[in-house]
């Protein structure tokens, strides 16, 4: 049997609290790991995702030996971190003679591992190597755009899946309303062939149009990348039927119960017609008693008042 553990202090409790699923679910983060081997390259491109996920984001500097994505006893240690740092993404980066510049993708359901896509990089260059106006860089935390360009990822698996996995790693937090103003970057993701697309990072600068609508200009900021899809795996139709279970949005109307906001919450009882007025009474009832007891008692009262005689002789 397996020991569960309840919290002993307050801080360990709301720290469990806030790992709790709620209705309203916080910012995802994403973690952020290498194998046993990286190259220079793998290392520059994990430490560029590390800073377009500044503040959302957790970076490990160690190898892992015991991670192996794609293979059942490899997921383990990589499960374990995701529970211990409370991350819902991942990335992972390694290299071999077989997988050059290799970067795994994934997300994670209950701290298990849900879906997984691997890419390899090309063709990258990192944020130093574009000149451009420092005063129009991407904000920290700033809500992106996201561009798809090519009919490939609606007709190609493999990279409608990535489209859906890239939209997840970098969308940010959830939010209801959003300010044009506050939208300076965005992600253009152009599919070259049927395995490879292209992933640039680009600030959004606002100029006159002559209408309400200002007119958009994207400015490339970097990084920049070529994605080329090795492998992927799709989760399980259970575990997808399950992960992809709402909460109601309204609470679950009670019949006859209304709330008011100064008489609180109101409710009716419809109570069927009882024909009173056909009822046999009985005289065996202790409120016919005492009624008779208390005439008795009057009666006596009155039969030994000599006052109460004499007005009754003198009436007679």
């Amino acid at each position: 049997m397996m020991k569960i553990k309840t919290p002993k202090t307050l801080k360990a409790k709301r720290a469990l609290d806030k790992r709790a699923p709620k209705l309203v679910e916080n910012a995802k983060k994403t973690l952020i790991l290498h194998g046993t081997k990286t190259s220079y390259v793998l290392n520059a491109v994990l430490a560029q995702i590390f800073h377009l996920k500044k503040g959302l984001a957790v970076k490990f500097s160690r190898k892992n030996e015991n991670i192996r994505p794609f293979e059942s006893s490899g997921e383990t240690s990589l499960e374990f971190f995701s529970l211990k740092t409370d991350c819902s993404f991942f990335v992972f980066g390694s290299h071999s003679k077989k997988r050059p510049n290799n970067l795994i993708l994934g997300r994670m359901y209950d701290h298990h591992i849900y879906d997984l896509v691997e890419v390899g990089v090309e063709n990258f260059k990192p944020i130093e190597s574009f000149k451009y106006d420092k005063k129009i860089a991407p904000r920290q935390g700033s809500k992106p755009f996201f561009a798809f360009i090519g009919e490939n990822f609606e007709s190609v698996d493999e990279l409608k899946h990535l489209k859906e996995v890239l939209l997840d790693h970098f969308r940010g937090e959830i939010v209801e309303n959003l300010n044009l103003t506050g939208v300076d970057r965005a992600f253009v993701c152009t599919a070259i062939s049927s395995t490879t697309v292209s992933f640039k990072h680009c600030a959004i600068r606002l100029k006159k149009s002559g209408t309400s609508i200002p007119r958009i200009e994207l400015i490339e900021v970097g990084p920049s990348m070529d994605l080329v899809v090795r492998r992927h795996r799709l989760p399980n139709e259970a575990v997808k039927k399950q992960a992809m279970k709402a909460a109601p949005t309204q609470p679950r109307k009670i019949k006859n119960v209304s709330r008011d906001e100064v008489k609180g919450k109101i409710g009716k009882i419809y109570m069927p017609d009882q024909q009173v007025g056909g009822l046999a009474l009985s005289n065996n009832i202790k409120g016919l008693k005492r009624e008779r007891r208390e005439g008795k008692t009057k009666d006596k009262r009155d039969d030994h008042d000599p006052s109460k005689k004499m007005r009754t002789e003198e009436s007679q």
